[in-house]
């Protein structure tokens, strides 16, 4: 697990929902990769997790069971990914083909002072990934990497788990609606429920 070639969160976030479509789903964990995902531009099937610490991975799951036909993009951090751990064995057994987890890792907990988390003291959230069996796992740490990940995310099968190495730094805060009621219904609306 290499910290060589950290990368900009904003500038990953962007590159990845850049062009998308209405096929994309998107569901963000908590904290930083909800402002990373706002700023790079807000959309109606962004679902924006306030609240939930660990449950993105899951939410996401959930999402891609009830919409076989949509991509669901899951884009949290590494302190949320190793909260809701579990959540790779469960995504492992139930194998969706349109999931693809992405997991910001900076080594740190940026939401409470930027402490070093267990990836930066050695957990690799990849390896848990492929031991929960989960068998398309990456390691990103360019932006060319980014870029077919990218591909990848939109037009492969079968479920994914990347990590992308990013720097920890903290970036102004971009805030959408933390009205969870307003964000689920706007959410529902966008897929025509």
């Amino acid at each position: 697990m290499s910290r060589a070639n950290l990368l900009d969160r904003r500038a990953v976030a962007k590159a990845l929902l850049e062009g998308r479509d209405d096929t994309l789903l998107v569901v963000t964990g908590l904290g930083s990769t909800t402002y990373d995902c706002f700023a790079a531009g807000d959309h109606d099937l962004n679902f924006y997790l306030w609240g939930a610490m660990g449950g993105a991975a899951v939410m996401g799951l959930g999402i891609a069971l009830a919409q076989p036909d949509k991509k669901v993009l899951v884009i949290t951090g590494d302190g949320e990914m190793l909260m809701g751990m579990g959540a790779l064995a469960t995504i492992a057994l139930q194998k969706p083909d349109n999931l693809s987890v992405v997991i910001f890792d900076n080594g740190h907990y940026g939401e409470t002072g930027m402490q070093q988390s267990h990836t930066g003291g050695g957990v690799d959230l990849v390896g848990v990934a492929k031991a929960c069996g989960i068998g398309d796992t990456q390691e990103i740490n360019t932006m060319e990497g980014v870029a077919k990940l990218k591909d990848r995310v939109r037009t492969g099968k079968g479920t994914l788990v990347a990590r992308v190495s990013i720097a920890a730094e903290e970036t102004p805060r971009a805030l959408p609606t933390r009205d969870g009621v307003e964000l689920k219904l706007r959410f529902r609306k966008a897929l025509g429920l």
